[in-house]
């Protein structure tokens, strides 16, 4: 009997030992998001989609109890989504103005820079191949004040090339949108006395004295290029080559035709200073090879989190992104940021508050 209770005691011991080491190991391919499921809701930019995507591919291979979605509504809808507290965080490529942090409900925001890209000026001509623009020349044409392809500006930055007498077709987005805020930043910078709207998530295109043709997301602005012939638009780089657009050369601050391409946009975040609250802008950038209409992008989420679970994914979440982004940006079509803003960036996670 006493043999019998002896192996008993030995086989509990053994089982409880097992249970325990599976227990640990669980853990640690899960991350440091603790035992339970979590799902991590953010929503925002179309810009940085593609790259969202891939994060959050790679980082499910490691996380399997942490579950990441994006919803790319937008950077003005997914900024409103987090002032309502209705996502976890926001992906966006304008941040918010300063006039607009008091109606965010849970608090103050901290901002993480993730990765930057080109927005390209695509476009669809028959018989052009090639095409330079310069500042002066988009801002009269987004104005509508160029309204054929023959235009003397466009001749002017196109010497040699025969361009057709083709309308063209201005097409922007409908709905708000990073891509829109820093493209009319350009414009801004470049023309102001042609470029009179401004800068934002959206601007007033139906006081132009012509009309224009709006798409939801990069992606929207992408199928009305792709489908019409003499049509211009502004699209981030991974959709303008998902969907086979041609892309202008932009002349930058230096007088140099440079093509939207990562190379062009790292060049552009390298000469841009990133301020303590992680916000730069590569937005007109110098340098003879940075390109010219370069968009940052953000993650941005509350200082102080609700939930530990919660919290802790999300910081899990953005450690990945930094330890990782210099192997994932390029493939998904992005520049990653220089360790400078990542070192920083990695710094201010510390600013999370999670409780415990």
């Amino acid at each position: 009997m006493k043999a019998t209770l002896m192996r008993t005691r030995v086989l509990v011991a053994v089982v409880g030992l097992a249970v325990l080491l599976a227990a640990c190991g669980s853990s640690s391919k899960s991350g440091s998001s603790g035992g339970s499921s979590v799902t991590l809701n953010g929503a925002g930019s179309s810009f940085q989609k593609a790259f969202d995507e891939a994060a959050i591919a790679a980082f499910a291979s490691s996380n399997s109890k942490v579950t990441v979605t994006y919803n790319p509504v937008g950077s003005g809808q997914g900024k409103s989504t987090l002032q309502t507290k209705n996502s976890d965080f926001a992906g966006t490529d304008s941040l918010p103005k300063p006039g607009d942090l008091a109606s965010y409900q849970g608090g103050a925001l901290l901002y993480f820079p993730t990765v930057a890209a080109p927005i390209t000026v695509s476009y669809n001509l028959s018989g052009v191949s090639k095409l330079r623009l310069s500042g002066d020349t988009l801002a009269k044409i987004f104005s509508l004040k160029i309204k054929k392809w023959d235009d003397a500006a466009i001749k002017a930055d196109n010497p040699g090339v025969t361009l057709p007498s083709t309308a063209i077709t201005v097409a922007r987005r409908s709905d708000g949108s990073g891509t829109t805020s820093n493209f009319t930043k350009f414009l801004t910078a470049v023309d102001p006395t042609d470029w009179t709207l401004g800068s934002g998530d959206t601007v007033q295109w139906t006081s132009l004295p012509g009309t224009t043709r709006g798409g939801t997301k990069n992606a929207g602005v992408a199928q009305i290029v792709k489908t019409t012939d003499g049509a211009i638009g502004y699209v981030d780089l991974a959709d303008a080559k998902a969907s086979g657009l041609s892309t202008a050369s932009i002349k930058n601050k230096s007088g140099s035709f440079v093509e939207p391409t990562v190379e062009g946009a790292a060049a552009a975040v390298a000469s841009s200073g990133v301020k303590d609250d992680l916000s730069y802008d590569p937005i007109n950038a110098s340098g003879a090879t940075a390109y010219p209409i370069t968009s940052p992008t953000w993650i941005i989420a509350y200082e102080k989190q609700t939930s530990h679970n919660t919290g802790t994914a999300l910081k899990d979440f953005l450690t990945f992104i930094y330890a990782q982004e210099a192997t994932l940006a390029p493939k998904a079509g992005f520049a990653a940021l220089p360790s400078a803003i990542v070192t920083k960036a990695t710094a201010q996670l510390t600013k999370l508050q999670i409780p415990a």
